[in-house]
């Protein structure tokens, strides 16, 4: 926590403002929005974010979605939400999200087939956007909205903007594991005003105006509370300090290990900041001399966790029966990727330690 959360969350108890209104949800709007350029309401999460957004773009059952295959589950459950159909993507090597010229290839042949997704989704991984002036001009070409998943990228920049708010519907989370956290919450954001006020409404079990209970439509209970949210408003004013943090700790571990053969950092892509939310990096089994799940196992041993990058979604038991365009690169990824401790409250101490034990398996491997 960086101070001021703990005031917020006071002031909430104090004021008896407790629920799903209050002065720290608008504040948390209105900084906010300041903050990255967007209209923006404050949801229970990211994901219901996304549903949301997906229904703002009016995706309805039948209707196909691209989305990247390399990304965490929560990114596309939404699509299934609302019985529409995930078309999968595969990732470039360049930044490890969605590939610009696979994109290409699929609409060229869905246009000549007049049969065209409903809309598009990208997610901005671990903290790095993807490269969107390819992907934004290819869904002006073909005439569909894009939806920026950009819940890992909170800090980042692409291009002097924030990734998240140059599609139709952006997203950001606030979970627990996130750069900056409220326990819980999200954004969804857009540069269009009505759609974050019918988000808004439909937040709140879409209760239409009126002393009576009158509803029109189907609404959820989405809204973040007025505590979570002065959490969130605290988080916010360090966000600059934890974006420094975790780019600190990744080229740490980078340098540290540069002469080790086989470990390399995951891409840092030239168009704008990557915050490295975390610090995932590539392992060359034939130089290193052990795979990433043996290191994995050993690091597991020595009490230091780490995990694989994510598990693409089109190899996975829920979403193998769906279309998937490609897909080596985010397998090959998912094999060889490895995230390291990356907390912003990661001692240098105990960096040293990961990578002092990095350097034993690469030894004991060779000996």
């Amino acid at each position: 926590m960086g101070g001021n959360e703990f005031k917020y969350v006071q002031d909430a108890f104090q004021s008896n403002w407790l629920s799903t209104v209050g002065p720290n949800l608008t504040a948390l709007e209105s900084e906010f929005s300041t903050l990255v350029g967007s209209h923006s309401v404050a949801l229970s999460s990211g994901t219901a974010a996304i549903h949301l957004g997906l229904k703002l773009l009016g995706v309805k059952t039948g209707d196909e979605v691209v989305t990247p295959t390399l990304t965490f589950a929560a990114s596309c459950n939404p699509i299934l939400y609302e019985h529409a159909v995930p078309v999968f993507i595969d990732s470039d090597r360049a930044s490890w999200n969605l590939d610009p010229n696979l994109l290409s290839d699929f609409l060229k042949n869905r246009a000549r087939l007049n049969k065209l997704p409903k809309a598009v989704t990208v997610v901005h991984l671990f903290g790095q956007s993807a490269d969107l002036d390819p992907i934004l001009q290819l869904c002006r070409q073909y005439s569909l909205p894009l939806l920026e998943d950009a819940a890992e990228a909170l800090g980042a920049v692409y291009k002097g903007r924030s990734p998240g708010t140059f599609g139709d519907i952006g997203v950001f989370s606030f979970n627990g594991n996130k750069i900056i956290t409220a326990t819980s919450g999200g954004m969804l954001v857009s540069q269009n005003k009505t759609l974050v006020d019918k988000a808004r409404f439909w937040s709140t079990q879409a209760r239409d105006p009126g002393i009576n209970y009158l509803h029109s439509e189907l609404g959820y209970n989405y809204r973040l509370s007025n505590v979570l949210a002065g959490i969130a408003r605290g988080q916010l004013e360090i966000l600059p300090q934890r974006v420094q943090q975790r780019r600190e700790i990744a080229f740490y571990y980078r340098d540290q290990l540069a002469r080790i053969p086989g470990i390399e950092l995951m891409p840092q892509a030239p168009y704008g900041i990557h915050t490295n939310w975390l610090s995932c990096f590539l392992i060359d089994e034939s130089r290193f001399g052990l795979s990433q799940a043996s290191l994995i196992q050993f690091l597991d041993a020595a009490n230091v966790e780490s995990r694989p990058v994510w598990k693409p979604m089109h190899t996975q038991k829920l979403y193998k029966q769906y279309e998937c365009i490609g897909g080596d690169v985010a397998e090959d990824l998912n094999l060889r990727g490895i995230c390291l401790p990356s907390s912003s409250s990661l001692t240098r101490a105990d960096q040293d330690f990961v990578i002092e034990r990095i350097r034993e398996a690469h030894t004991l491997a060779h000996d």
